[in-house]
Formats: structure tokens, C-alpha cells, sequence
């Protein structure tokens, strides 16, 4: 009986680190773009990196505070996680709301980059350990893509330059003083919400006899994702589809490159410890789930309501997997076996049909966009 009382505490400390890192994120975010309006930092810069920094505070201080607990685990089942949530459920949802329209620019660059990093990270992580020298070489790479980002970016049409984020330059003109304020009440927001959220989170895995890792990939990764789900979900419903689309994969760059990294460097020398089933079924998950948004992408330049809620149905599918190993594990080779056997083989059909009825209806017009 006394594991109730202990899971229910569990749980509100998870809601309430959630709502913390949420409103913390926020108001880290409004400070720190109003001290860069006042360094007079271009616009465009403070849409590219300040703002995806602010979407990507919560899994930054959880990942820290997960450390600081001496659980390597959560730590990095918090960014593989968040990133899976990125792709399957923050995108699919946006889709489902309205068919998302899909930038050259991200089928061109920023998504084979993505599938790089994520490539990249998975090969340090096979040998059990991502080192601080493994996180020094991520923070390099963030730096460069960041910095070419920026100049590419000004090459682009003026339909590409839309897609950034757009800051409304009144609502964060508060002064220097409100903003460093709203800095310093936004990072102690998101350093309780860490603490609450993976004390709860730890409780948790505890009490319901699961690793460290299964709650981070389902529950924390979850509500550090919070942010751009609810970012992206706005901006669907606004009709900004490419800003939902760019907030996802800027997140789930950032979460690897600055998060992950942070997380190896802090780790010291003995490095960042991975555990074997990320290494050999939540990694490759990440990566296919990345694999996959290419030819969505590809087909008309957009993303229907059918391939949103086939992202979905993969992402709760991913999720069933993890519950039935702990629940009912002698079903869980049986659903794995109808997943591989019948879902998967559907889904590729159908991307497959849908990118070579692409290209042909391309082939057939000259190469101009086929609708």
C-alpha cells in the first residue's frame, strides 16, 4: 500500500517539472531574445539559434541534472527520445492538423545533415561511451552548422528566409535590466523543473521495476518535448507548416549536437555511459525514423494527413513495444513479429509508391513540381 502514496508523489513531481521546464523555456526564451535585440543581433540569427536554444533548454538542464544524479541513462535516453517524439509525434500531429508544406532547402540540407549527426553519434556511442573528446567534436560541428546556417541562409529565396522564425520585436523590447531578469527567473524555472522531473522520473522507474532508460524514452522525453510539440501545433494551426517543420528538425539537431555533447563534456573523462539497449534498438530507431521523413518529404513537397497519422501510429507502436516488456513480456516477441512482418512491409509500400508516383508525374512534366 505504501507504493501508492510513493507512486502518486512520483507523478506529481514529474507534472510539476514539466510545467516548470515549460514555463521556464518560455520565459528563458523572451529573455534571451530581447538581450540579443539589444547587442543588436540580426533578427534572423536570434530566429535560428536563440529561439531552437529556448525549445531546447528543458532536455538540456534535464540531461545536466540526470548527471549531476549519476544516472548516464536518463541522461541520454532524454535526447534519443525527444528526438523519436520529434519526428513521429510532433510532426504527424502537425500534419494531422494540416498537411505540412516541406522546403527544398530541408530536404536539400538540413535533414541529410540531421541523418549525419545522428549516424555520427550512434557510431561513438557503439563503443558503450560517448567521451568528452566524442562531445567536444559535437560542439565543433554545432558551432559550423550554426555559423553556415546563418550565411546560407541569406542566399535563400525570400520564400526559404520565410521559413525562419519570426520574432515580434515589440513584445520583447522590456529593457535590459526586465531581461536579464526574465534570464535569470527562466534558468532557475528550468534548473527546478530538471531537479522535480527527474527525481520524479527516477521515483517512477523505480517503483514500477524499469530501467532508467525506458523512462527516459517515454515519459521525460516526452514532456521536455513539450515545447515544440505545443510551438509546432501553433504554427500548423496558423498556417506557418514550414515553421513546423523547421522546429522539429532544428530541435532534434540541437539535442545531439548541443545536448548530448554537453552532457559527454560534463561527463569527464571517463565519458558519457550508453546503455547496450540504446546502442542496439533505440539509436537505430532514431535513425530509421529520421530515414523515413526523406521520401515523405520528397512526395509533392508536403506531408499529407495520411502520412502524419502513419507517423503517429509509429510512435505508439514504439511505445507499446516498450510497455509490453515490462506488462506482458511473452506478448511482446508476437507484436514485434506482426510489426515486422505486416506494418512495417505496408509502410515502406506505400512511401515507396508514393516517392516513385512522385518522380514519375516529375519526369513526366519537365521536372517541374508535380502536384
Amino acid at each position: 500500500m505504501d507504493s501508492v502514496p510513493s507512486f502518486l508523489l512520483s507523478a506529481v513531481e514529474v507534472l510539476l517539472g514539466i510545467g516548470l521546464l515549460f514555463g521556464g523555456g518560455e520565459i528563458f526564451v523572451k529573455g534571451s531574445v530581447a538581450l540579443a535585440v539589444i547587442f543588436g543581433i540580426p533578427q534572423l540569427v536570434i530566429g535560428l539559434t536563440v529561439v531552437s536554444l529556448g525549445t531546447s533548454a528543458p532536455e538540456l538542464f534535464v540531461s545536466a541534472g540526470s548527471l549531476l544524479r549519476g544516472s548516464d541513462a536518463l541522461a541520454v535516453s532524454n535526447v534519443v527520445g525527444s528526438n523519436i517524439f520529434n519526428l513521429l509525434v510532433v510532426l504527424g500531429g502537425s500534419a494531422l492538423v494540416l498537411p505540412l508544406k516541406v522546403e527544398s532547402r530541408l530536404v536539400r540540407r538540413d535533414i541529410p545533415i540531421l541523418l549525419a549527426v545522428s549516424t555520427a553519434v550512434w557510431g561513438m556511442a557503439s563503443a558503450g561511451r560517448i567521451t568528452w573528446q566524442g562531445g567536444f567534436a559535437l560542439i565543433v560541428a554545432l558551432i559550423i552548422n550554426t555559423v553556415w546556417e546563418v550565411r546560407t541562409v541569406r542566399e535563400e529565396p525570400e520564400e526559404t528566409k520565410d521559413a525562419e522564425p519570426e520574432i515580434n520585436l515589440k513584445s520583447v523590447s522590456i529593457g535590459w535590466t526586465k531581461a536579464i531578469l526574465y534570464l535569470l527567473i527562466g534558468i532557475l524555472l528550468l534548473a527546478l523543473g530538471s531537479e522535480y522531473l527527474v527525481k520524479g522520473a527516477s521515483s517512477a522507474a523505480e517503483l514500477l521495476g524499469v530501467s532508467e532508460a525506458v523512462i527516459g524514452l517515454t515519459i521525460v522525453s516526452a514532456g521536455t518535448s513539450m515545447p515544440e510539440l505545443i510551438t509546432s501545433l501553433v504554427a500548423a494551426f496558423r498556417g506557418r507548416t514550414d515553421l513546423a517543420i523547421g522546429n522539429v528538425v532544428g530541435s532534434s539537431l540541437l539535442n545531439q549536437l548541443m545536448v548530448l555533447s554537453t552532457s559527454a563534456i560534463l561527463a569527464g573523462k571517463d565519458g558519457l555511459e550508453v546503455e547496450s539497449i540504446l546502442i542496439h534498438k533505440d539509436l537505430p530507431i532514431m535513425i530509421i525514423s529520421t530515414m523515413a521523413c526523406l521520401p515523405i518529404f520528397w512526395t509533392n513537397g508536403r506531408i499529407s494527413r495520411k502520412e502524419g497519422a502513419l507517423l503517429l501510429s509509429l510512435y505508439l507502436f514504439y511505445l507499446i513495444d516498450q510497455v509490453l516488456n515490462k506488462t506482458l513480456p511473452s506478448f511482446q516477441d508476437e507484436f514485434r513479429l506482426v510489426i515486422l512482418c505486416l506494418f512495417l512491409p505496408l509502410s515502406i509500400i506505400l512511401i515507396t509508391w508514393k516517392t516513385l508516383n512522385y518522380w514519375f508525374k516529375l519526369r513526366k512534366t519537365g521536372g517541374k513540381h508535380a502536384n
